[in-house]
C-alpha cells in the first residue's frame, strides 16, 4: 500500500467533506443519487466508448494501482547501478557463463526487461543489436501505459463536462417547474449544481491525480530501463566495470552514485578480477 498516497486521498476528501460540515447545517443537500449517476455513469461510459473495452478497464485497475507500493520508486538507481557493475566483473572472470548463471526465476519475476536483456547479451547479440531491441521494448511499453493514463486523463476532463450536462438537465427541469412555489426555487437550483460540485471532485481529486502520478511512476521505471539498457550494451561490449561505473553513474544524482571502491562486495563475486 501506497501510504502516502492514501493518506493524501483521504486528507483531500476529509478537507472537502470538514469544509461542508463547517459552513452548513445541512450538509446532505450535498448528497443527490440522480447527480452521482450522471456524472460518475456518464463518465465512465464514456471511457469505455472511447476506447476498447480492455484498455478501459485497465485504466481503473490502473486507478487502484496507484494506491499500492510501486516498486521502482524504493529501489535505489545506484542498486541498479551496482548490479551491472558486479556483472562486468563476473563476465572479466567466468565469461558469458557466469552472467547466464545470474539469470536466476526470481531476476524473471521481478525484473523481466533486465533477464530479457541479460539472456541477449548470453545469446551473443551486439551491444548495437540488443540497443535495437531493448528500445524498441521499452517504446512500445511506454505506449501501452500512455494509452491507459491518458484514459484515466480523459476521464479527467469528462467528469466536469458530465457536470455542466447534469446542472442543464436540473435547471431544465427546475424552469419547467417555475410557475409552482416560487420557494421551491433555491433548493432546486442547489441540486442542479451539485452535479458540477461532483464533476469537479471526480476530476481534481480522483482522475487527473492519479494519471499524473502513474505517469511520474512510468517515468521512473523508464530511467531505470535506460540504465539497465546501457548497462547491457556496456556488457556486450566486453567494457571494464569501472567504466561501466562512471558511465552509468551519468543517469544518478551525483550524492547517490555507486562507487566500486565504496559499496561494491567482492565477495560477492568469484575470483579476484581488476577493473
Amino acid at each position: 500500500m501506497s501510504l502516502g498516497t492514501l493518506l493524501a486521498f483521504i486528507g483531500g476528501a476529509g478537507m472537502i467533506v470538514g469544509s461542508i460540515l463547517t459552513a452548513t447545517d445541512r450538509p446532505m443537500a450535498f448528497v443527490d443519487i440522480p447527480s452521482v449517476i450522471v456524472v460518475f455513469g456518464g463518465t465512465i461510459m464514456t471511457c469505455f466508448i472511447s476506447y476498447e473495452t480492455k484498455t478501459a478497464a485497465g485504466a481503473f485497475k490502473t486507478m487502484f494501482d496507484a494506491f499500492r507500493k510501486y516498486k521502482d520508486m524504493d529501489t535505489p538507481l545506484k542498486d541498479e547501478v551496482g548490479r551491472i557493475v558486479r556483472w562486468g566483473y563476473i563476465i572479466q572472470k567466468n565469461g558469458l557463463q557466469g552472467l547466464e548463471n545470474e539469470i536466476t526465476d526470481p531476476l524473471r519475476q521481478e525484473n523481466p526487461f533486465l533477464a530479457y536483456g541479460a539472456d541477449l547479451v548470453v545469446t551473443g547479440y551486439t551491444g548495437t543489436e540488443i540497443r535495437q531491441i531493448l528500445e524498441h521494448m521499452m517504446d512500445t511499453q511506454a505506449g501501452r501505459d500512455r494509452l491507459v493514463t491518458g484514459a484515466i486523463m480523459k476521464m479527467g476532463g469528462d467528469a466536469p463536462a458530465y457536470g455542466m450536462l447534469g446542472t442543464l438537465i436540473g435547471l431544465i427541469i427546475m424552469l419547467s417547474n417555475m410557475a409552482g412555489d416560487p420557494a421551491s426555487i433555491g433548493p432546486a437550483m442547489a441540486v442542479a449544481l451539485v452535479t458540477t460540485f461532483y464533476g469537479v471532485i471526480l476530476a481534481r481529486l480522483v482522475c487527473i491525480p492519479l494519471a499524473t502520478k502513474m505517469n511520474a511512476r512510468y517515468d521512473r521505471t523508464e530511467l531505470k530501463n535506460n540504465i539497465q539498457l546501457d548497462g547491457l550494451v556496456l556488457l556486450a561490449e566486453r567494457k571494464s566495470p569501472r567504466y561501466i561505473q562512471d558511465k552509468l553513474n551519468s543517469f544518478v544524482d551525483v550524492k547517490d552514485q555507486f562507487l566500486i571502491d565504496r559499496d561494491l562486495n567482492r565477495e560477492t563475486i568469484t575470483g579476484n578480477a581488476q577493473a
